[in-house]
């Protein structure tokens, strides 16, 4: 047997992911009853950072026409206040209300940045008002009119 009577197969690369992708593709994939999986993700390919927002970034240098509130000190005193009268410590009120302790000594020390959710956590777990006209006043459990 010579070299002429023998046959060679070339066979062709597979397909790479990308190309099994386009639109061609999947429509090929589709006419020949193979199942096809298409999924939208949200934001691909736009090649944006995480960036912040111009005004975040103004907050962030805090100028005297454009700063963050802080807790009035008031309020970081009734806090304390109302801790202190339960006998929990501010590691023992962080736990209570599932935040971290820094953020509890942030609000006391007058500090911190308010948050209702944070200031709601703090009501019930000490069972003094903080937010509103009723101020220092105890907290009326739900159900219960003046």
């Amino acid at each position: 047997m010579s070299d002429w009577d023998t046959v060679t197969i070339l066979r062709k690369k597979p397909p790479k992911a990308s190309a099994l992708k386009t639109e061609q593709a999947v429509n090929a994939a589709r006419r020949q009853g193979i199942p096809v999986d298409t999924q939208q993700k949200y934001g691909a390919g736009t090649n944006k950072q995480h960036g912040t927002t111009k005004n975040t970034a103004k907050l962030d240098r805090e100028t005297e026409e454009l700063r963050h509130d802080k807790i009035p000190l008031d309020l970081g005193k009734l806090i304390m206040q109302g801790r202190q009268s339960k006998g929990m410590s501010q590691k023992d009120l962080a736990t209570k209300i599932c935040e971290k302790p820094q953020i509890v000594n942030d609000y006391e020390a007058g500090r911190g940045i308010p948050n209702n959710i944070v200031l709601g956590k703090i009501e019930r777990a000490i069972g003094i008002k903080l937010r509103g006209k009723e101020r220092g006043l105890p907290v009326q459990p739900p159900g219960v009119k003046k």
